[in-house]
């Protein structure tokens, strides 16, 4: 490469990193988040910033309603043909974005990307019991499984329909069937979606949404402030929402959630591996004063990853309560005394990872506190999301604050506590494993009786709380802040964004 053609690449460059996203059209909603998406595909990227923006460009064949029951999104009937085959048809007419009709060949190219060895996600494990897609007619997709699955629908929802032979541009200029389309994504600073008018559901009140990534709490509340964002969805501490509740020009809408905040553990680890440890640690989290200060009470006290709304929810599953005392002593147990007989001088010492977020990291700040009070000195690292993310799916981690996003159907407990569902695969990245509850939750999966699911899932959530594989801080209360002159603002339980087409400027 000569020096010329090098300095023009470097000037190109240097252009492009330094872009600002231009002023949004009239009539587009600017949305303030903290982290750009690590991938458009809806096969391919799990964080909460990718399936939010997977939720505007894309469709489902279903979905979860207020209720967290499943139910058609897309398809127009979806029905168990025998034991082990669901059949989903989607009507006609479904234009993707660049104007082609969807049919079930789209439907069967995005279900068959799973069944390819070759292909890479951490969605895979959760279609470890299919065995095919195929066609039926035009509009008709059948969905085989190697065992009977009451659970399969629930790997239906929220995974997005692309179109057939997408998979090299579906990552960076996706095209799909939601209610917007895909215009451009500058990393760390913007993406920008324009309303698709010919949306099978009619076009969006809104002529379209720019994200636009605020990583800095503090500057997201000013850019409301100012104006500059229209609306933040769950991306606000309870302190600043506090404040900005008190702004004229501003609203606050609120909505019960079924996000869950918790404590992640490797139990690959050898001082975690044991369970005193496991236990003193939960012991030694002061979760209703968490839930009243540090929340300012938006949030909830839960025994763990199901909500309270859930069918599925086990009422009487194993509690931590705040007992420091109690931490202490299961400590001793397990080898390790008091230093120097004096009260509460480290016994153990261990590292949490958290994002970079304020409050995030304050929520570290406080738990390092608590945890001193019972003898665990806790040394506080804080990353960018990607690369904290990183590192818990590689397991290069002790204890790690994040939050699973939208809990709804119990299936996620499989996906979250099987021993067959390790990343890449799953979401056991705590490497929990417990032959009981594999049985449980095969059990849950397999049976097509709903109270007998319902028993097997109440089960194995009380050997999960008992296992203490992760430790539950809070259920989250869904929380929007928005320009007073936004009306249509409806947060579901999950807290997704499909709310987004409805929402409209009064001015």
């Amino acid at each position: 490469m000569t020096r010329r053609w090098a300095a023009v690449v470097l000037a190109g460059l240097v252009t492009a990193a330094c872009r600002e996203a231009p002023p949004p059209p009239p009539g587009t909603i600017v949305l303030g988040t903290p982290n750009s998406p690590t991938s458009l595909d809806p096969g391919i990227g799990l964080d909460e910033a990718s399936q939010r923006i997977h939720q505007l460009l894309f469709d489902s064949l279903l979905k979860i309603d207020d209720h967290l029951r499943i139910v058609p999104d897309l398809a127009v009937r979806f029905e168990s043909a025998d034991s082990q085959t669901w059949i989903a048809e989607i009507p006609p007419g479904v234009r993707f974005h660049d104007g082609r009709e969807m049919t079930a060949a789209d439907v069967v190219y995005t279900y068959r990307r799973f069944l390819d060895p070759a292909f890479v996600s951490g969605r895979k494990g959760a279609y470890r019991d299919l065995a095919a897609v195929d066609a039926v007619d035009r509009y008709t997709t059948a969905f085989r499984l190697t065992a009977p699955s009451a659970a399969f629908p629930a790997n239906l929802v929220m995974m997005g329909i692309v179109p057939e032979g997408s998979a090299a541009t579906v990552a960076q200029a996706p095209i799909g069937s939601g209610p917007y389309r895909f215009i451009e994504m500058v990393r760390d600073d913007h993406v920008t979606l324009s309303a698709f008018d010919d949306y099978h559901l009619g076009p969006p009140a809104n002529r379209g949404i720019v994200i636009k990534v605020v990583p800095d709490e503090t500057m997201r509340g000013l850019e409301l402030r100012k104006g500059d964002v229209d609306l933040v969805v769950n991306d606000l501490s309870p302190d600043l929402v506090h404040e900005l509740s008190e702004e004229p020009a501003l609203s606050v809408v609120t909505g019960p959630g079924t996000d869950y905040g918790y404590i992640g553990l490797n139990l690959r680890d050898p001082l975690l591996a044991d369970v005193r440890v496991r236990h003193a640690i939960g012991y030694a989290v002061n979760h209703a004063d968490i839930v009243r200060y540090l929340r300012r009470g938006l949030a909830r006290q839960t025994p763990g990853l199901l909500p309270d709304m859930s069918w599925a929810f086990a009422e009487d599953a194993f509690r931590f309560t705040y007992d420091p005392a109690r931490a202490q002593a299961l400590l001793e147990a397990a080898g390790f005394p008091d230093p120097d007989g004096a009260g509460p001088a480290p016994r153990i010492r261990l590292t949490l990872k958290t994002s970079t977020s304020e409050a995030y990291r304050l929520q570290a700040a406080v738990l390092q506190a608590q945890f001193a009070e019972a003898g665990i000195a806790l040394d506080l690292r804080s990353f960018e999301f990607a690369t904290l993310f990183a590192d818990i799916i590689r397991g290069n981690v002790q204890l790690y604050t994040l939050i699973y996003v939208g809990v709804a159907d119990p299936d996620i407990l499989r996906r979250v506590f099987h021993s067959t569902q390790v990343p890449p695969s799953g979401f056991n990245r705590g490497h929990y494993r417990n032959p009981e509850v594999d049985r449980l939750l095969d059990l849950a999966t397999s049976s097509l009786d709903e109270a007998d699911r319902r028993r097997a899932y109440i089960e194995a959530q009380r050997l999960i709380a008992q296992d203490a594989p992760a430790i539950p801080l809070y259920a989250r209360t869904n929380v929007a802040v928005a320009q007073a002159d936004l009306t249509g603002i409806v947060l579901s339980p999950i807290g997704d964004l499909a709310f987004l087409r409805q929402v409209a400027r009064t001015r």
